[in-house]
């Protein structure tokens, strides 16, 4: 699906956050306090934009990695930035190929939800952070409240379905509805990052709770 959906990305991410999208990015790279010089990883980098971001972060003297399992996601990707101080890779967030604590800061931006196995992608970025660091996970959610949760299934019903629909995209969309039923609200994605061996964990609501930024360290 992640294939598919490539071409028309990050021109329907644009479209539909009206340009949000890449304020609350920014949002989840500055929580992970990445920093000059430093090693970092984007997990689920798609078309590459947290990985940017943090390479303009870290500069010349840092090293970012940018790993996802679409290879048409990661091909824009390449595509979109060349410079030699980011690394994209072809993996999977829950199994990825590097050592233990590898890394001073990692994000990863709407890739949660979309595990199969949420605790144990939490437990590969528990593994492969240094010891003090941080990650950022930002991600789409389902707010608590009642009334921007109405608000939030209109749009994706009547702004959402049809610009995918005239993409020729109408399956591929259509999942984002279910998945968010299926996905832990802040409470529980803190109590889940516990288990996976994060010791000190906060869940920041942005959007009026329509989108979230998970912070573990």
């Amino acid at each position: 699906m992640f294939n598919r959906i490539a071409p028309a990305y990050d021109d329907l991410n644009q479209q539909l956050s009206l340009g949000l999208h890449q304020v609350w990015k920014a949002m989840a790279v500055r929580w992970s306090g990445a920093a000059p010089g430093q090693l970092c990883l984007d997990v689920c980098c798609g078309s590459g934009d947290l990985a940017i971001m943090l390479a303009r972060r870290v500069g010349a003297q840092g090293r970012v990695y940018g790993i996802d399992f679409a290879p048409e996601q990661l091909a824009i990707a390449r595509r979109r930035y060349r410079a030699a101080d980011v690394t994209w890779c072809l993996g999977d967030a829950l199994d990825l190929p590097f050592g233990a604590g590898s890394f001073d800061a990692i994000t990863m931006g709407y890739g949660l939800r979309n595990l199969a196995n949420i605790t144990q992608g939490l437990r590969e970025l528990r593994r492969v952070l240094k010891p003090g660091a941080i990650a950022a996970v930002l991600d789409f959610h389902r707010p608590y409240s009642q009334g921007v949760q109405q608000w939030q299934q209109w749009y994706l019903h009547h702004i959402v379905m049809p610009a995918a629909r005239q993409r020729g995209l109408t399956q591929e969309y259509a999942y984002i509805h279910p998945s968010l039923d299926r996905f832990p609200q802040g409470l529980e994605q803190v109590e889940l990052a516990r288990q996976a061996g994060f010791h000190r964990v906060s869940h920041y609501p942005i959007a009026v709770g329509m989108m979230g930024i998970l912070v573990l360290s």
